[in-house]
Order: structure tokens, then C-alpha cells, then sequence
């Protein structure tokens, strides 16, 4: 038996102004969905999707911070470095039969997610529209609550 954590909402708050890195923190948010709703049995699929998207995620990010030559570069890419050595460490445990630190690993993902998003990715997004377009992107975010029924 697993404990049961919430799944990760979509929130226009994750949104960063780049089109690319946007439709990447979409994916991830279903990468971790899929790995709370996992039965045991598959959590192990799960999590090697996970592993998967991350690696394309970060190349993605890194491949703008190298282009563009982002300032806060080698800080992102250690805080990369380190979510990807955390996978790759589970994903050996899950192996050997512990799948709660493999569901525990989903939840600290989404603990850990929307500050990176919301810093680091809002930052890299905002450096690449200058450089590329000069001026920081708009994001118009949508108020998700108000468009749902009341209670």
C-alpha cells in the first residue's frame, strides 16, 4: 500500500513566456501524475518516463543556456545535475523493490517544481526574449479558480 498524495494541478502560475519550456512543464506535470497513479506493478515504467522527459526537459533548458549565454547558467544546470542523479538513485531502489521511495520521490518533484519553475525558468525564459526578441514575454495567466463552478 502506498500513500496517497494529491495530483499536480495545472496552474497558469507555471507558466514562463517560452513556448518551448512551457509545453516541457505541462509534460512533466503529467510525467508525475502518472507516477502517483501508477500501481506498483508499473511504477517502474512510470518512473523511467519520468527519467526520460527530464532528460529532454533539462536538455531543452541547457541548450538555451548555452545559446544565449544565460547568466545564472551553471546554477540551473547543477540544479538539474542534482533532480537528475535523485532519479537515477530511485530508479536503483524502485529496481531492488522499495517503490514508496519511488512515490516519494513524485512528491518531493512536486514540491521542488514550481519555485524552479517559477525562478529559474521564469529568469531563463525572460534572458531569451531579450536576447532574441528585446524585451521580456508577456505571460497572461488565467485565474483557473474563477472559471470553476462554485460550490
Amino acid at each position: 500500500m502506498h500513500t496517497s498524495t494529491q495530483p499536480m494541478d495545472w496552474s497558469d502560475s507555471l507558466l514562463v513566456g517560452h513556448a518551448g519550456m512551457d509545453c516541457e512543464h505541462q509534460a512533466f506535470m503529467h510525467c508525475v501524475n502518472a507516477m502517483l497513479t501508477a500501481g506498483d506493478a508499473h511504477f517502474s515504467e512510470a518512473l523511467q518516463a519520468m527519467a526520460e522527459h527530464l532528460a529532454e526537459h533539462f536538455a531543452l533548458e541547457e541548450r538555451l543556456i548555452d545559446e544565449h549565454r544565460f547568466p545564472a547558467g551553471a546554477c540551473h544546470a547543477e540544479e538539474h545535475a542534482k533532480v537528475r542523479a535523485s532519479v537515477r538513485e530511485v530508479q536503483a531502489l524502485v529496481a531492488a523493490g522499495d517503490i514508496e521511495i519511488g512515490r516519494e520521490l513524485a512528491q518531493a518533484l512536486i514540491d521542488w517544481f514550481p519555485g524552479h519553475a517559477e525562478q529559474m525558468d521564469s529568469a531563463l525564459a525572460t534572458w531569451v526574449a531579450r536576447k532574441t526578441l528585446g524585451g521580456a514575454p508577456v505571460v497572461l495567466r488565467r485565474d483557473l479558480r474563477a472559471l470553476a463552478p462554485s460550490a
